[in-house]
């Protein structure tokens, strides 16, 4: 990790930018690959799939067995916990709107109406993400969307992996199809032989993901948010233990070399300590070399004080937030910009990726400013509703007349009057 002391807050925004492929050369290449999907249908994914997975697919849908799927003991406890957890988190966000009497004879209401046809995206490449799996398909349920449609890139033996099934088949779903990469945001936002057409697309994924996620959302088809490679900030004083924060950083450093990990400190002896814990962690990561190569584009971040330090964690705006201090309660109520937080010395970002009940579909690249996480509420609409009395309208209506007419719009005006001077003669 580069180590940057009390830096200038001119510097912040290039300090705080993500690693990036060079974004003409990929939007070129991503609407090709949009085009070809929307023209060719599943003889391009056929094709997309075999020059990028190297993989030639019999057929994309994957069937979900009916009988019990063979994984290990210790994976289906923890998947059937995780799935007790998030759908008790989320179950609560479903709630329902009272109906509101702003004046004598005015009704007015929300209802929450879940969106008919949804599209999750789930990473595999080099990991099998089946939590997103249950962190997106649990509240598309919990919201009641009739249609859910599943892409995620094949094994090489052209299958889905065994803890993907065993979660749909949990969450009852039967669109599973064995395709990865901006090739499955096409087929989804346009339709293929196989594959249904969607409202809108949810999930993470690497660059080309997101960029076609953000491409076909100019055409039609909504998207949940811009969510790409992984990021975590990491708030630490001179009491946080240098080898949880280390295991931290580790953690998102693993996903890939585009991901980004941001250590924020107040005390320049505890990054010293930090970087020769990951150094020894390192050696025993599977994935080291992913790692190193996401460190190499992080940063350490020394401020005067934890107060500035925490000015540039929400400048920043990161996906996950660790606030590993003394107190950290009192840092929390400072956050103004992260996707999803983590307090104390025993609540590492791993938790929320799992199991603890939070969604781990989160805003990424600063998007954490305007965009929230994943939750029920993304599967519907809140459609709005007014009822009103004859009495009602003879109450509001000379001032919806009155600011009609202001407006220019005789039309609305005219809408009103009618109906009052029909009242006026019943």
């Amino acid at each position: 990790m580069k180590k940057y002391i009390n830096p200038e807050r001119s510097l912040w925004p290039e300090l705080g930018r993500r690693p990036e492929l060079e974004q003409g050369d990929l939007q070129h290449q991503v609407q090709s690959i949009l085009d070809q999907v929307k023209e060719g249908g599943d003889s391009a994914l056929g094709a997309f799939t075999k020059k990028f997975d190297h993989i030639a697919l019999e057929a994309v849908k994957i069937p979900v067995p009916k009988d019990p799927i063979p994984i290990p003991a210790a994976l289906r406890e923890g998947i059937d916990l995780a799935f007790q957890n998030i759908e008790k988190f989320h179950r609560a966000q479903i709630e329902d709107s009272p109906k509101i009497e702003t004046m004598p004879g005015v009704t007015c209401w929300r209802k929450s109406i879940p969106i008919q046809a949804v599209g999750l995206y789930i990473p595999g490449g080099t990991a099998p993400l089946f939590s997103t799996l249950i962190m997106l398909g649990l509240p598309a349920k919990l919201a009641g969307c009739p249609e859910i449609v599943v892409c995620s890139p094949p094994q090489p033996d052209g299958e889905l992996h065994p803890s993907m099934l065993y979660t749909a088949q949990k969450l009852g779903l039967e669109h599973l199809f064995a395709v990865g990469g901006a090739q499955a945001i096409a087929a989804m936002a346009y339709g293929t032989e196989s594959i249904p057409r969607v409202d809108k697309i949810y999930g993470p994924g690497n660059q080309y993901v997101t960029k076609a996620k953000q491409l076909i959302s100019l055409t039609g088809t909504a998207i949940d948010m811009p969510a790409g490679p992984s990021e975590v900030a990491v708030l630490a004083d001179q009491t946080a233990n240098p080898e949880f924060v280390a295991a931290d950083l580790l953690s998102q450093a693993e996903h890939g070399k585009d991901s980004q990990v941001i250590l924020a400190t107040d005390h320049e002896a505890i990054v010293e300590q930090i970087s020769a814990a990951m150094e020894r962690q390192l050696k025993e990561l599977p994935r080291e070399k992913l790692a190193r190569e996401s460190l190499s584009q992080s940063k350490a971040m020394v401020f005067s004080d934890l107060s500035e330090a925490m000015e540039f964690i929400n400048a920043y705006a990161p996906e996950h937030l660790i606030i590993n201090t003394a107190n950290p309660t009192q840092w929390e109520q400072q956050v103004r910009n992260a996707g999803s937080v983590f307090l104390g010395a025993f609540a590492p970002e791993s938790v929320g990726d799992y199991a603890s009940g939070t969604n781990h579909t989160l805003p990424t690249n600063g998007h954490a400013r305007a965009y929230a996480g994943v939750s029920v509420d993304s599967f519907v609409k809140k459609v709005t509703f007014q009822s009103l009395t004859k009495q009602g309208l003879q109450s509001i209506g000379p001032a919806v007349s009155a600011m009609a007419d202001a407006e220019g719009l005789v039309g609305h005006k005219n809408a009103v009057n009618i109906r009052l001077d029909q009242n006026a003669t019943d």
